[in-house]
């Protein structure tokens, strides 16, 4: 994910941030199970999705402290 993607992942609510989530979770369930079926010839994709929910969760993480820190914001 490139820096300014991250961006405008900050720029989003927890609540669409979640759904985000969901759906790269999702995602990565699907490319798993096309690696383990043989369909999937990139395998660089599996890395890639999961380090796209990994900082999802990092930035869903980030706001929640900072609404704990700072009162709902």
């Amino acid at each position: 994910m490139k820096r300014n993607e991250l961006g405008e992942l900050r720029a989003l609510t927890v609540a669409e941030l979640a759904q985000k989530a969901r759906d790269t979770k999702a995602e990565l369930f699907n490319l798993r199970f096309a690696l383990r079926t043989g369909h999937l010839t990139d395998f660089s994709k599996i890395r890639a999705m999961r380090r796209t929910y990994a900082q999802i969760q990092t930035v869903i993480s980030e706001k929640q402290m900072a609404e704990e820190q700072h009162g709902a914001a």
